[in-house]
C-alpha cells in the first residue's frame, strides 16, 4: 500500500485510480504467469535430476556387484563321473582328485550328466552353474564358413571319379530315400589316392561347393599333438561337431601322416600317432551310428596306409585319381586357359601331346609360364610359341632340382 501510495497520482481522482490499479493487477496477473511458468521448469528440471540420480545410483550398484565379482576367488573347473542322486554328484575337478559334493537347487537335474562340464566352490567344492559344451579352438577352426568357388566344371578328366565321389557323398545327404528303396546303406567314407597334383584336393572343395552340408577341413598332421591324449581328443571332439552339425562332412587332407601301417615302435611321438589312429578308427566305424556325417580322405601314398583303415566299413570306396591321360589333358588346358588371350595359332591338342605323364598342377604351371613368356616380349595374346618354350621351361626345372645325391655324396 505504501508502494501504491508513493506512485498514486497527485490528483486523486476515481478515474485515475481506477487505471493505475487496473495496470497494477495486470502487471501481477503477468508476473504470476511467469512465477508459474518458472515454477513448472523447476519442477521438470527435478524429475529429471531425480530421475538422473536413480539411473546413477542403479549404474553405482552395479558397478559394485561387478567389483565383487572380481574380487571373488575363481570357481575351479570339474568334471561330473556318476551321479547319486539329485543332491549328490561325483565329480573330478581339474586337478585330478575325485570329491562328493552337493548340487545348489537352482541347477535342472537333467543337466547333470556324466561327462558334463561344471564349476566348482573353492571351499566346499559345491557345484555352481553346469557350462555348455565346448570344442577346441583347433576344431572351430577347422569349418568352413565361406564356400570354395571351385565348381566340378573346374576339373577335367575326372569324369568317373567326379560321378563316384557324388555318389557317395552327395545323393545320402541330398536323397537318401534312393538307397532305401533299393535296402542298402550309403557308403561312408571315401578315399582318394594317387600321384600329387592330380585334383584330389581340387575334388573335394568342389563337393563343399556343390552341397549344402556343413565341411570340416582338416590336414592329418594337425591331428599330431605333444601330449598324450591330445590328438585322439581333437578327433573325438572334430566327430562330435560334426554329429552336431549334421548333414555335415569331413574331408582329412594327407591322411597317411597319422594313418601310416602301426609297428612296434619304442618312441613316444609315435606310440602318441598310433594313438590317434587308434581313436580315429573307433570314430569312423565305433558303437554308435555317424549320421549324416561323411567322412573323404586323400593321400598320395596309400601304399603305407594301415590296413584297418582301408578295410570297407570306414572307406567303402577307395577311388584313385590317376595321371591324366590325352583327353584328359586337354579338357585341364582348356579350363585353364578359360581367361586367357590365345593366339589363333595356339593348337592346345599338341601341347597335350607333348606334356605326356603330366599332372594338373603341372598343366596349370605351364599356362602361366606361357603368360609370363607373352608378358616378357610385351605381347597381347599367348601363342604357341609360348607355350612351347614353358613346357621346355618346366621340364628344365624338374630335371634341374631332381637330385640324385646319396647319403655319402652329401657330406663329401
Amino acid at each position: 500500500m505504501g508502494d501504491i501510495a508513493r506512485h498514486a497520482p497527485e490528483k486523486d481522482t476515481g478515474e485515475d485510480i481506477y487505471q493505475y490499479l487496473l495496470e497494477r493487477i495486470t502487471n501481477l496477473e503477468n508476473r504470476n504467469l511467469e512465477l508459474r511458468e518458472q515454477f513448472r521448469q523447476i519442477e521438470s528440471e527435478k524429475r529429471y535430476i531425480e530421475t538422473q540420480k536413480i539411473r546413477y545410483e542403479r549404474e553405482l550398484r552395479k558397478l559394485k556387484s561387478e567389483i565383487e565379482q572380481l574380487r571373488s576367488p575363481p570357481l575351479v573347473i570339474g568334471t561330473v563321473t556318476d551321479v547319486i542322486d539329485n543332491n549328490r554328484v561325483i565329480v573330478r575337478s581339474s586337478a585330478g582328485p575325485r570329491f562328493l559334493v552337493r548340487t545348489s537347487q537352482l541347477i535342472d537335474p537333467d543337466l547333470l550328466k556324466p561327462g558334463a562340464r561344471c564349476t566348482l566352490n573353492q571351499q566346499s567344492l559345491a557345484i555352481v552353474d553346469v557350462l555348455p559344451t565346448s570344442y577346441d579352438a583347433q576344431i572351430y577352426g577347422m569349418e568352413l564358413v565361406e564356400s570354395p568357388e571351385e565348381t566340378y566344371e573346374n576339373i577335367g578328366g575326372l569324369g568317373p571319379q567326379i560321378e563316384e565321389v557324388r555318389e557317395a557323398v552327395e545323393l545320402p545327404l541330398t536323397k537318401p530315400h534312393l538307397f532305401e528303396k533299393v535296402g542298402i546303406s550309403p557308403p561312408k567314407g571315401v578315399l582318394l589316392h594317387g600321384p600329387p597334383g592330380t585334383g584330389k584336393t581340387l575334388l573335394a572343395r568342389a563337393v563343399a561347393h556343390h552341397t549344402n552340408a556343413h565341411f570340416l577341413r582338416v590336414v592329418g598332421s594337425e591331428l599330431v599333438q605333444k601330449y598324450i591324449g591330445e590328438g585322439a581328443r581333437l578327433v573325438r571332439e572334430l566327430f562330435d561337431l560334426a554329429k552336431q552339425k549334421a548333414p555335415s562332412i569331413i574331408f582329412i587332407d594327407e591322411i597317411d601322416a597319422i594313418g601310416a601301417h602301426r609297428n612296434d615302435s619304442t618312441t613316444s611321438g609315435d606310440r602318441e600317432v598310433q594313438r590317434t589312429l587308434m581313436q580315429l578308427l573307433a570314430e569312423m566305424d565305433g558303437f554308435e551310428d555317424r549320421g549324416d556325417v561323411k567322412i573323404i580322405a586323400a593321400t598320395n601314398r596309400i601304399d603305407i596306409l594301415d590296413r584297418a583303415l582301408l578295410r570297407p566299413g570306414r572307406f567303402d570306396r577307395m577311388i584313385e585319381i590317376p595321371l591324366p591321360d590325352h583327353e584328359g589333358r586337354f579338357a585341364i588346358l582348356m579350363i585353364h586357359t578359360r581367361n586367357m588371350n590365345l593366339g589363333e595359332d595356339v593348337n592346345l591338342s599338341e601341347v597335350a601331346r607333348l606334356t605326356e605323364g603330366k599332372n594338373g598342377a603341372d598343366l596349370r604351371a605351364i599356362c602361366m609360364e606361357a603368360g609370363m613368356f607373352a608378358i616378357r616380349m610385351e605381347q597381347d595374346t599367348v601363342g604357341h610359341e609360348d607355350f612351347m618354350k614353358a613346357i621346355d621351361k618346366l621340364s628344365l626345372d624338374f630335371d634341374r632340382h631332381h637330385f640324385h645325391t646319396t647319403y655319402g655324396e652329401m657330406f663329401a
